[in-house]
């Protein structure tokens, strides 16, 4: 069984810097993060693969970089520059995909992903 579980979620200021993590059951070889906010569809934000070539959303591109620790099975995202539109629940997906660009766009709509984080950026 899949077990994707984030951490790391809570309230910051705009400026500010927030990193979460994401326990995994099972490695892929293609893994990262999506966010949605209330009334908004969900939204890529980055992806890392197994050689650990990462991609970005160009709206997080130079703020937020997503790594893993494949011996601790976590997955990171750091942000900073933290604004008040990065404010979502942010999830953590996963599938079988050895392409950056296909990864990134794949996960929102991953069946393997977590319960989410949630991320509030005030202003």
């Amino acid at each position: 069984q899949v077990q994707l579980v984030e951490s790391g979620g809570g309230s910051v200021q705009a400026g500010g810097s927030l990193t979460l993590s994401c326990t995994f059951s099972t490695y892929w070889g293609c893994m990262g993060w999506f966010r949605q906010a209330p009334g908004k569809e969900r939204e890529r934000v980055a992806a890392i693969l197994s050689a650990d070539e990462t991609t970005y959303a160009d709206s997080v591109k130079g703020r937020f970089t997503i790594s893993k620790d494949n011996a601790k099975n976590t997955l990171y995202l750091q942000m900073s520059s933290l604004k008040p539109e990065d404010s979502a629940m942010y999830y953590c997906a996963a599938g079988p995909y050895s392409s950056a660009g296909y990864c990134l766009g794949v996960l929102p709509s991953s069946a393997y992903r977590g319960q989410g984080t949630q991320v509030t950026v005030s202003s």
